[in-house]
């Protein structure tokens, strides 16, 4: 079996295969040229995201700069995603993102680690394990999403938070370790902040 096939089975293999670094390599020239792009480029964007990703749906915004291990080749985008700056996806695995999810500034999201044992991580073997992100969810700045980690439609993550387990739909998370603070609910129907009414 190739290091490679160990990748993409999510075993124990080695990221400085020869065969994987040349094409993690050969893809580094989309983040170059998407990342020199800004307001007015929009068009150029989108040709270039459809290029990167695995999938992406439309309306699909993401802020330059931003940073993939593997310039996007395992992200899959839904429709009317958007993500603000300095969005961080450790593609070595697989992750998912679902329609209308909304991504705050310096946000990572990583499917790529290493195990504890002391003599692989010598050898610098790694693995993956996928991330799933739902549909409507809101992610705060500098949220840090760990490999392996679900989180279900409706969620929003607060600020700074570390997701280090699964989170489901429906609630407010936010901590670190993050942690489910509440069920979004009646109130939230009435009030966007504080007592500021929803007028609209």
């Amino acid at each position: 079996m190739t290091q490679k096939e160990r990748m993409k089975e999510g075993r124990l293999y080695d990221p400085n295969d020869g065969a994987i670094m040349r094409e993690q390599t050969a893809r580094a020239h989309y983040l170059k040229e998407y990342n020199a792009l800004g307001q007015g480029d929009e068009a150029r964007m989108r040709e270039l995201m459809e290029q990167m990703f695995a999938e992406v749906g439309e309306n699909c915004y993401i802020q330059p700069p931003f940073y993939a291990n593997r310039a996007g080749e395992h992200v899959h985008l839904g429709s009317n995603v958007y993500a603000n700056f300095n969005l961080t996806l450790v593609d070595d695995g697989h992750i998912y993102i679902g329609d209308k999810t909304m991504i705050a500034p310096n946000v990572t999201i990583t499917t790529a680690t290493h195990p504890v044992l002391p003599a692989l991580r010598e050898r610098g073997i790694q693995y993956n394990v996928d991330v799933h992100i739902g549909k409507n969810v809101w992610i705060g700045a500098g949220v840090i999403i760990l490999p392996g980690v679900t989180i279900g439609d409706n969620a929003v993550i607060g600020a700074g938070a570390v997701v280090t387990r699964d989170i489901p739909a429906n609630v407010v998370a936010f901590g670190v370790p993050c942690r489910v603070m509440r069920p979004i609910g009646e109130r939230d129907e009435t009030y966007y902040y504080k007592d500021r009414e929803i007028d609209l």
